[in-house]
């Protein structure tokens, strides 16, 4: 469908079409999987945190014979969000529709629409990352394995998710479910000594150069590996193109991500996304723009990528919830 006015279409055709082609999934991002998604139809607000003491109390629960029964009487404290908008505008010149419709109807709009919706995500893995990748958020639980995961004979990756889970259990009293790993850190894990020989024992015959992260997740007893593959380039714009891991191969996170929709649920973090605003995330329209010939295509989406923390008046955290179920691994590849 051709726009035929300045006047923006809401295209969800063409979101659906780029959801649905997939490159390559090792270079997928991840960060949607870290944080999820909650819509909201607010664009900034409090939302409510289990404060940290109230996750492992045990209160007395004895009731006396026409007695009442003993209430909580903890009281939420409150995390915030401020989603901001994103967006990115492709055109598409008459001339140029002219010579992809011939051919192939539809792959003008289709190319801008991936392209847009490109910057906009890879936007969005790099604020994710950002976050979860950073030592000082997480100065408190964050700790340099002995030996880096690149030296296949002597690193211990099993033994070092093993003990930063008994240190996150002790934090909260809950247990990590995902490790967020770089892609290149995913290739030196399928190398190690200590991971090579407990799969030849949990999947016999397995073809140790095809290892899936499905099957690395069942080495670690967690019910997902997430690698981050998405690269982008580092170089300055008219600079020769510099390819950049989005996710640092320096750190490995050990973490928990939420399940579901309880925005209680102690867990890294969520992407607020106000749907008001951005009913798909993201949300594509189409409009003509005569001045230039050209039908634009403009990917946008207003979210705030948060973490599950509570905060008071002024700002500071109270309980950082995301800091007590997460433990960042560092000195992960010789650099």
């Amino acid at each position: 469908m051709r726009p035929n006015t300045s006047a923006a279409v809401y295209r969800p055709d063409l979101g659906q079409v780029v959801m649905e082609y997939v490159e390559d999934a090792s270079m997928l991002p991840i960060g949607l999987q870290v944080m999820p998604l909650f819509p909201t139809g607010k664009q900034a607000a409090t939302f409510p945190v289990i404060p940290k003491e109230a996750l492992l109390k045990i209160p007395d629960t004895a009731r006396a014979p026409r007695g009442g029964y003993n209430r909580g009487n903890w009281e939420y404290e409150r995390g915030q969000f401020s989603t901001a908008e994103n967006g990115w505008e492709e055109p598409v010149d008459d001339a140029e529709r002219g010579l992809l419709e011939g051919e192939a109807p539809g792959m003008a709009d289709f190319i801008a629409t991936r392209r847009a919706w490109s910057h906009i995500m890879r936007g969005q893995e790099k604020r994710i990352a950002a976050k979860v990748f950073n030592a000082t958020t997480f100065s408190g639980s964050t700790a340099a394995v002995t030996h880096e995961w690149d030296d296949a004979t002597n690193a211990v990756p099993i033994t070092d998710v093993k003990n930063a889970t008994e240190v996150i259990r002790s934090a909260c009293g809950l247990l990590p479910n995902v490790l967020i790993v770089s892609w290149s850190t995913f290739q030196d894990l399928k190398n190690c000594d200590q991971i090579v020989n407990r799969l030849k024992y949990t999947f016999p015959g397995i073809d140790l150069n095809r290892m899936s992260s499905e099957q690395l997740a069942a080495v670690f007893n967690l019910s997902k590996v997430l690698v981050g593959g998405a690269v982008y380039d580092s170089a300055g714009e008219g600079i020769a193109t510099s390819v950049s891991d989005l996710w640092y191969n320096e750190y490995a996170m050990l973490t928990r991500v939420a399940s579901g929709l309880d925005i209680t649920e102690p867990c890294i973090g969520r992407t607020f996304l106000w749907t008001e605003d951005s009913p798909a995330n993201p949300i594509v329209e189409s409009y003509r723009d005569e001045t230039v010939r050209s039908d634009i295509v403009r990917v946008r989406h207003n979210v705030d990528e948060c973490y599950i923390q509570s905060k008071d008046s002024s700002g500071s955290v109270v309980s950082n919830i995301a800091a007590a179920c997460s433990y960042l691994l560092s000195n992960i590849t010789t650099i």
